[in-house]
Parts: C-alpha cells; sequence; structure tokens
C-alpha cells in the first residue's frame, strides 16, 4: 500500500461553501479554508500544546499552499 500524502483535499456536503485539508502526520489535523478554524486529531500534553500553538500559522501556511497548488492544477 502507498503512503498517504501529507495533506488531501476534502469537502462536505454538510457545508457546502467549506473546503477542508487534512494533514496526514503530526500533528494530524483538519483545517477549514473557510475560516481557518482546525480540529486537531492529537492529544497534547502541556510542553506539545505550547509548541502546537507556537506553529499553527505555520501549519496553516502549509495547508493553504497545498490548497493553492492542487486548484492551480485544474485551471
Amino acid at each position: 500500500m502507498e503512503q498517504l500524502p501529507e495533506f488531501l483535499l476534502a469537502d462536505s456536503s454538510e457545508s457546502p461553501a467549506s473546503i477542508f485539508v487534512i494533514h496526514t502526520t503530526f500533528p494530524r489535523f483538519v483545517i477549514n479554508l473557510q475560516n481557518d478554524e482546525i480540529e486537531w486529531w492529537e492529544s497534547f500534553n502541556n510542553e506539545d500544546k505550547d509548541i502546537a500553538v507556537q506553529e499553527v500559522s505555520h501549519w496553516v501556511k502549509e495547508a493553504t499552499q497545498f490548497y493553492d497548488r492542487e486548484i492551480s492544477n485544474y485551471e
């Protein structure tokens, strides 16, 4: 079986205006690009939470760049 890509695109009929990017490696999360809301799929201890908070902007940027690259392939 092939390794999962680091990022995946998703949509939902429950939120048709939203586009989601799923980060499949640590720290795993789903980001709604419509409002930058992040749902973490990891359990963080206090030390990890500090690191995660510091890196949120990094992951938002990475997810947005992934989305932009993917969409440019369809244009």
